[in-house]
């Protein structure tokens, strides 16, 4: 049973923008930290983004220094939802983008060390130059 579903992912040109989605299922969304990673061919999967639950720094966000100002991430507990919206996209932002999720604490730690309990499939975003 998949828990983390992306959809969003597609072909933008340069200076485009898409919005990526993550639906979760079988867990207490809330309480959980949600974030996005990519992995670009013939490159090491990375931390691009991640937002607290409501435990703790409720709604906090993390974000890696590459996608400031460019990319943001939000959710919505009501829909079990965490979207990543990419604006001024690169073509080096073309990767396969993960979602995951997790309830340990120790946020954003938790992200930036990879130790996450659950990983979506992921969902191909492409920019064309």
């Amino acid at each position: 049973q998949e828990l983390l579903v992306e959809s969003g992912g597609g072909l933008v040109q340069a200076g485009g923008s898409l919005r990526l989605s993550c639906v979760a299922s079988t867990f207490t969304f809330r309480t959980y930290s949600m974030g996005w990673f990519r992995q670009a061919p013939g490159k090491e999967r990375e931390f691009v983004a991640a937002i607290n639950g409501i435990i703790g720094l409720r709604g906090a966000t993390y974000y890696a220094d590459f996608v400031k100002g460019r990319f943001t991430i939000s959710r919505d507990n009501a829909k079990n939802t965490v979207y990543l919206q990419m604006s001024s996209l690169k073509p080096e932002d073309t990767a396969v983008y993960y979602c995951a999720s997790d309830n340990s604490g120790g946020f954003p730690r938790n992200f930036l060390d990879y130790e996450l309990r659950y990983w979506g499939k992921g969902t191909l975003v492409t920019v064309s130059s």
